[in-house]
C-alpha cells in the first residue's frame, strides 16, 4: 500500500490540495494510494502517543503507517525548513518497524520562490536516519498559490512535466 502524507495539520490547505493531486495522478495510472492529512492526528498526540505510548485514536492510523510500503511526503516550507507536526508524527509512530526499509518521495512546496528546498534537505536526513529508501528525484514547487487550475490540478507546463516524472520513477520504484 502506498499513503501520501500531507505534511501539515493546517485546515484547507495548498499541501493538502497537492496531495489530491499525486493521488488522482496515481490513480490515473492504475495505482493504488491513500491520503494521510495530518489534520486527521489526536489532538492530544504530544501527550498520548510519543514515548511508547498508544492511544485508540493514534492506533488507526498507526496500523495504516504499518501497513504501507511506500509513502510520498507532501511537505510544506515552515520557518526555512519543515511542519513540526510532521516531525512529531514520525516520532509518535512505532519505530522501526513503521519506515524501516520502506520506500519514499518528498514533494516540498511553498509560496516563496525555492519550494522548500531546505526542508526537503532536513527530512531527507531523517528518512535515512529511519532507514527510509528515498527516491533520488526530489521536487520542490515554489509559489504554489499559483500553481493549481480552478479544478485543483497543476496546470505550469514545467510542474507537469516534473510531477509526472517523479511519479512514474516512484511506480517503479
Amino acid at each position: 500500500m502506498t499513503t501520501i502524507i500531507s505534511g501539515t495539520n493546517r485546515e484547507g490547505s495548498n499541501t493538502l490540495k497537492l496531495a489530491e493531486y499525486y493521488h488522482r495522478q496515481l490513480s490515473e495510472r492504475g495505482f493504488d494510494s491513500e491520503i494521510l492529512s495530518l489534520c486527521e492526528l489526536p489532538g492530544d498526540l504530544i501527550k498520548s502517543d510519543l514515548y511508547g505510548k498508544r492511544s485508540e485514536a493514534f492506533q488507526s492510523i498507526q496500523e495504516k503507517i504499518s501497513a504501507s510500503s511506500k509513502f510520498i511526503f507532501v511537505i510544506p516550507e515552515y520557518n526555512g525548513s519543515f511542519p513540526g507536526v510532521l516531525k512529531t508524527f514520525i516520532d509518535a509512530c512505532s519505530f522501526p518497524e513503521s519506515f524501516f526499509g520502506k520506500k519514499a518521495a518528498l514533494v516540498g512546496l511553498s509560496s516563496g520562490k525555492y519550494g522548500n528546498i531546505r526542508g526537503i534537505d532536513h527530512f531527507t536526513g531523517i528518512c535515512h536516519y529511519i532507514n527510509m529508501h528515498v527516491l533520488p528525484l526530489r521536487i520542490h514547487i515554489p509559489n504554489i498559490r499559483k500553481e493549481f487550475d480552478e479544478n485543483g490540478n497543476l496546470f505550469n507546463e514545467d510542474t507537469v512535466k516534473f510531477t509526472n516524472q517523479q511519479i512514474e520513477r516512484f511506480i517503479e520504484f
